[in-house]
């Protein structure tokens, strides 16, 4: 399906769950909000969802090839 993720950084709680889950794709910045760093990542696609879905603050933002938001 090819997923993209993306963080609104106005919704992060800075937990750091998807640091943790992926830190190839996502990390903090200077600000300790997530922010993804790796766009073109190599996440399948239910790994990616379920880092959305584990996203305390639902700043992980999930869309489709046509930039469809995913509804998790």
């Amino acid at each position: 399906m090819g997923l993209r993720i993306e963080i609104d950084q106005s919704l992060c709680l800075s937990s750091g769950k998807c640091v943790a889950d992926a830190p190839q794709v996502f990390a903090f910045d200077d600000d300790e909000i997530a922010t993804v760093i790796e766009p073109e990542h190599d996440l399948d696609d239910t790994t990616v969802l379920r880092i959305a879905r584990a996203c305390p603050g639902q700043a992980v933002i999930v869309t489709d090839a046509s930039g469809v938001v995913v509804d998790l």
